[in-house]
């Protein structure tokens, strides 16, 4: 009976060996840079340097080879020369369980391709299950490893595998100031032995792993992947960002990993198939796993009747739009709600047909606290399956009535309303900002708060239309396989 795959993987997710080939005593390599940035992580584990002739490095006793070590390594990091490569693997036999390959000059060039054969036979050889090559490496907050300066310590909820290593220190930097925290994000680069569908499984078994991310830009075993993204269908969410999806975007894809990228149908058909969301930018993919950290899908229910509530007549017209062209429904309320709304007898200026448009004025009553009353009636008489709420923080930054937190008193009455109708619909907040330096001072603190209470804050109401259409989408790809 073969080990479970959580089991198998452990060795790379929490590392309690770890060799490091490619530091330098006299300079800073990005080696080097892997044992600080996992030190400052916290790293509690043996950390052993591989050098021919250094004593030392990063304060660290040095061996001069697998073979002096007394016990397996479980995980190496491995940045020299590309024709040192097969050999650093081949000398590894029985002694490293997980090798990540951060040398390039493999098989994404005409040149390296003998030696991409030499690796290949090192790897069949020696049993050692490598990443890479041509990568940057893996940031582990349960195992406190990391290539990325910075990293979040806080352990997360969202697996990342990212065919380019730039790219994914974007997502883990850019990711953490939305509020984003993973599980892991491992990158693959040519993806010589280990790839997508690899760590697609185990994120898929991973307990601490709510929902999964993918940078591609060509799958080399489509039919094992396509069985992955099959598996995942309405269990885990799948957020897709390709590239190499134009004819410029295929010849960079093949210069940047060798890949031969997929046509942009074939895409399309795998994720109609899979349950999986598309996305086209950085930001919208990072929208989108926002939204599944934060918000339980419902897949019995799922989400097309939206409610919008803030400030802003205008910010409302063109999100009714935006969430029309996501699939999302934003129609009148029902004669009983709005007759609710209407007792609440808010000042002049404010619709309560929807969207529920309101004055900042309206929105400062009772230091913000009306929003609880609103959202009350809402959840109770209209239960749409989401409500978002929009805030336009200039008003509130510029007003002369500074008595309150009004916006941080809004979100906390939208919170307690939700409480009292649990499960009843998805709560998403948008806080727009003027990009000055005070206001988007604030509204990243009032960010932090709320995605740590559940509710994900985006910037425009678009955002927030493409992502929870996401949402929507998953829901409805877990009903039809329930």
């Amino acid at each position: 009976m073969s080990d479970p795959i959580g089991a198998r993987f452990a060795p790379l997710f929490a590392p309690r060996t770890v060799a490091v080939i490619g530091a330098s005593a006299t300079g800073i390599t990005p080696g080097n840079e892997f044992i600080r940035h996992s030190l400052a992580l916290g790293f509690a584990g043996k950390i052993v340097p591989i050098h021919p002739t250094a004593a030392s490095i990063e304060g660290l006793p040095c061996a001069r080879g697998f073979a002096e070590l007394p016990e397996p390594v479980d995980y190496a990091y491995v940045a020299v020369g590309a024709t040192q490569v097969p050999a650093v693997i081949a000398g590894a036999k029985g002694k490293l369980r997980f090798a990540q390959v951060i040398s390039s000059g493999f098989g994404e060039i005409a040149a390296g391709q003998a030696l991409d054969a030499k690796l290949r036979a090192a790897v069949a050889e020696s049993g050692v299950r490598l990443l890479g090559p041509n990568c940057l490496g893996t940031y582990s907050p349960r195992g406190r490893i990391s290539f990325v300066g910075g990293s979040p310590p806080a352990e997360g909820a969202i697996g990342i595998v990212s065919q380019s290593g730039g790219l994914a220190v974007d997502i883990i930097l850019r990711g953490a100031q939305r509020g984003l925290g993973f599980s892991g994000v491992v990158t693959i680069g040519n993806s010589l032995d280990l790839g997508p569908a690899d760590l697609l499984a185990f994120y898929l078994d991973d307990p601490a792993t709510r929902a999964i991310g993918l940078y591609l830009e060509d799958v080399k075993d489509g039919r094992r992947f396509f069985e992955a993204m099959r598996a995942a269908r309405g269990v885990k969410p799948v957020v897709l960002l390709l590239g190499g999806q134009t004819e410029q975007g295929r010849k960079a894809a093949a210069s940047h990993t060798g890949s031969l990228a997929s046509d942009a149908r074939i895409w399309s058909g795998l994720a109609r198939q899979t349950g999986a969301a598309m996305t086209s930018t950085l930001d919208r993919f990072l929208d989108t796993l926002l939204a599944f950290q934060t918000l339980a899908p419902r897949p019995g229910a799922g989400t097309r009747r939206v409610v919008l509530f803030g400030n802003g007549g205008g910010t409302s017209v063109l999100a009714a739009d935006a969430f029309a062209r996501a699939g999302l429904s934003v129609a009148a309320m029902a004669p009983d709600a709005i007759a609710a709304l209407e007792a609440l007898q808010l000042p002049p200026g404010t619709s309560v047909v929807n969207p529920i448009d309101a004055p900042a004025g309206a929105l400062r009553q009772d230091e913000g606290r009306v929003a609880e009353r609103v959202l009350d009636a809402v959840l109770r008489l209209e239960r749409p399956d989401a409500v978002v709420m929009h805030i336009n923080l200039p008003v509130f930054a510029a007003s002369a009535d500074q008595r309150a937190d009004f916006v941080e008193n809004l979100v906390q009455a939208a919170l307690r309303a939700r409480s009292r109708h649990p499960g009843a619909a998805h709560l998403v907040l948008v806080l727009r900002s003027d990009g000055s330096a005070e206001v988007d001072a604030r509204k990243r603190g009032y960010r932090a708060r709320a995605v740590a209470l559940g509710i994900p804050v985006f910037d425009e109401m678009s955002q927030a239309a493409i992502a929870l259409a996401a949402v929507a989408g998953f829901e409805r790809s877990a009903g039809s396989t329930g």
